[in-house]
Formats: structure tokens, sequence, C-alpha cells
């Protein structure tokens, strides 16, 4: 098989890699890609969001699945034009993608359909919504701008002058351009969070292995969002009596939902839980592999990855046993300096040769690409994945940071908290 991935970070490289290990695939493209990719791809210079470009090239190639691995492609309806060309593709259409592409649609739906989530209201109008604030808001309160911001655009408020300014900021400023046009106002939630990923052929969902992602830049969780800052897999706090409660009143009524509503879902859905003292809500959904949550969870994963997405596309994921192995892995990024505000690219980095033949340890890339003089140097925030496994998460998270140790770059910067609350658990 020739395999297509569209995308360029950590997440990509995660699933190049899950891929390269496919005894069915002898050729894999990726577009854009980065500098690590390339060791398992072909990178071909092509945008993410150039549809009818990557349908041109996956038809021009003969390419027998393109795995769609961002989420602004997915909202944007590439799935959809791929279809349209006769071209086998992994992602939801445009008018699935929407469970990520608008806060408001989801939160709706999940209210028409009792899905346990926070109490809500959706605005279009920022004087309403102050409206709202002042004389209705209990504080803390979070403010969530509607559509793609970069896994960025949620504002945690604790008095009324910080969601003045978070309105301001989302609404009227537009920091998050178009996707702050309409802005959902949330009850503040309290409890562990966790992530679950799960593959779906629109009506089969099989979830993957618990997550834990840190956003916050900073140790501590303190500083500005982030894309994520490192995750760990399973999480203690994901028990079966947790499993059992999100299979019977989450995972299979989010999948029915949308089939009801004329929107079957084929892909990944990814669920942001918060294990509230009330049991367990969603916090949000995405469209596709979390990251960096996909870098801890298929290196644990024991299936062919391109049996269990062609089952997706086919509509027989029912016939997949879905099995991952029974350790621990965790993913600590390193940054640039300056994350995720201002920060210098094109700097050399060092020491990728001691990942070579070393079972349990991986380094994805994310922002990196190759100088004039074919050096790796750093292109983006978040610059590499450093993920290692052990038999529990204390031993995987261990190894992890020892791992870190191994690349030298001169603006490196992580968080030293990776999987702290594994000590609590």
């Amino acid at each position: 098989m020739k395999v297509l991935i569209v995308g360029s970070g950590g997440r990509e490289h995660a699933i190049a890699w899950s891929v390269a290990k496919s005894p069915k695939v002898d050729k894999i493209y990726c577009a854009p890609g980065n500098a690590g990719i390339s060791e398992y791809a072909e990178c071909v210079n092509i945008g993410a969001m150039e549809f009818e470009k990557l349908a041109d090239f996956a038809a021009k190639e003969g390419v027998d699945l393109t795995i769609i691995g961002m989420d602004d492609p997915l909202v944007g309806g590439i799935v959809d034009v791929f279809e349209a060309r006769g071209l086998k593709v992994f992602g939801p259409r445009k008018n699935a993608a929407i469970l990520e592409g608008s806060k408001a649609f989801s939160k709706d739906l999940m209210k028409k359909y009792n899905i346990p989530t926070a109490a809500y209201e959706n605005f279009d109008d920022p004087e309403k919504a102050l409206e709202y604030l002042r004389t209705e808001a209990k504080f803390p309160i979070v403010l969530k701008a509607d559509g793609l911001a970069l896994g960025k655009g949620v504002l945690i408020c604790n008095t009324l002058e910080e969601a003045e300014d978070g309105v301001k900021e989302i609404m009227e400023d537009k920091k998050f351009g178009n996707a702050g046009n309409t802005m959902v106002i949330e009850e503040f939630m309290t409890g562990r969070e966790v992530s679950v990923l799960s593959f779906v052929d629109g009506k089969t969902i099989k979830t993957m292995t618990s997550a834990q992602d840190h956003k916050r830049a900073m140790d501590g969780d303190q500083g500005l969002n982030t894309g994520g800052m490192g995750t760990f897999s399973p999480s203690p706090f994901y028990t079966e009596e947790v499993d059992a409660f999100c299979r019977k009143y989450i995972y299979q009524p989010t999948v029915d939902a949308m089939a009801c509503e004329g929107r079957p879902f084929k892909g990944i859905i990814f669920f942001g839980l918060m294990l509230t003292p009330e049991g367990p809500k969603v916090l949000e959904y995405n469209a596709r592999f979390g990251d960096p949550e996909a870098q801890v969870v298929l290196p644990r994963m024991k299936n062919d990855i391109i049996e269990v997405v062609e089952a997706c596309v086919d509509g027989t994921l029912d016939q997949i046993d879905l099995q991952f192995e029974d350790n621990a892995a965790v993913c600590v990024v390193l940054a640039s300096e300056g994350y995720p505000v201002k920060y210098e690219k094109g700097i050399p980095m060092y020491g990728f040769e001691n990942f070579k033949d070393k079972d349990g340890y991986y380094c994805f890339h994310a922002g990196t690409k190759f100088d004039e003089d074919g050096r790796f140097v750093t292109n983006g925030g978040r610059v590499l994945g450093i993920t290692a496994t052990g038999s529990n998460l204390k031993e995987a998270r261990k190894n992890a940071y020892a791992a870190t140790e191994w690349i030298t770059f001169a603006n490196k910067y992580m968080r030293h908290d990776i999987g702290k609350a594994i000590d609590e658990a």
C-alpha cells in the first residue's frame, strides 16, 4: 500500500511511525511533514489546507489511503474533497468534524441528547455576554471561543473583571480570529482531567487507552495555555467504574447522536473528560488524534494501525479487537524558550543518534526542519516530544526525563512536572 499522511507535527510523526510498522505498507508520503517524519516518509511540499493539490497528488501517485492528522483540514472539508474524487481517506466529513469545529454545536448536541457536560450559554453578541456575566454568572467561569484556536481559545476567569477582559479579547479584539464570532460561557468544573481517544466507523466505537495532557506552559500548571507540554498514559484516575459510566452515557451516545443528526462520524473522536464529584462530564470533543496524546497512546497500541483505520472507513470496526500493552508511557515536550508567545527558530539541535535502536524510547518531531547544511534545526514553539515507556507510570516518567537530556539545543525549555499527578494516585 501507499499511504499519505496530512500534517506536520508530533502527532503526524507518531502516526507515520505507527504506519511504518504495518506490513501492509511499502510507501509513505507526508504533506507537508517535518524533518523527523522524513525518516519514514517522503515529505511533499503541499500545505495541509491545499485540498485540491493534495487530492491531485494522491490520485497521481496512486495513494491507497490518506490519513488526515490535523483539525483545520478536517473542519474545512478535506474528506469531502477526497471522497468526491473516489479517494480512500480516514477522518470525518465536514458535517461531522463540526463536533470539534464549533463548541456551540457540540454543547447543543450534548444538551439535546443528555450527554453529561457543564452548564453553558452561547453568545454571538458581546454586549449580551457581558450582561449575562454581570447578572447571572458564578465565578470562576470559563469562556470558550466557538471555533478552532490551536487549543488555546479557552479562558478561565476568576473575577468579573477578568471575564470582561476575556469577552473583549475573544469577541471584540478577535485574538483567535473568526473562532471568536460566537462564544460559549460555561460553568467551571473541578476534578481530574482525562483524555480518551477512540476509533469510530459511523456506528461502532472502540476506545483507546486513557491519557492526560498538561496544557499550561510552566511547572505547577502556571503560565499560558499551550498546545500541550506533555502527557502520560494510562491515567490512574480512569478506573473501570469511570470507563463503564462513560461507555453507557458518553461514548456510544455521542456516536448515536451524530448519526441521528445525519452527521455519521467516521474517524477519531477525542473525548476530553472532567472527572467531577458528580461523575464524568465532557469538557470538549476533538475530531482527530490529540497532540501530544497520540505520542503516548500509539506506542502502546498492539494492533496494526492500518487494519484499524481501514475498518473505520469500511464500517467493519465491530470486527476489530483493539488492544494495548500492559505498560505505561510518558511524553515530555521540548519547546523553544518563550513559547507560546515569542521564540526564535532555526537553532541547531544535537543528540538524535542517542535514540537509535533504543527500545521504548521515541523522539517525535513537532517543529523541526533541515537547514541548508542538512542539520536538524528548530522550526516551531513545540519542537520535540520525548516519549518513553516503562512497566508503570513512575518508570516511564523516569525514562522520559532521562531521555530529554539526550537532546541539546540553545533555547531548550520543558516542564519538569509532567506526570507529577502519578504520585498522588
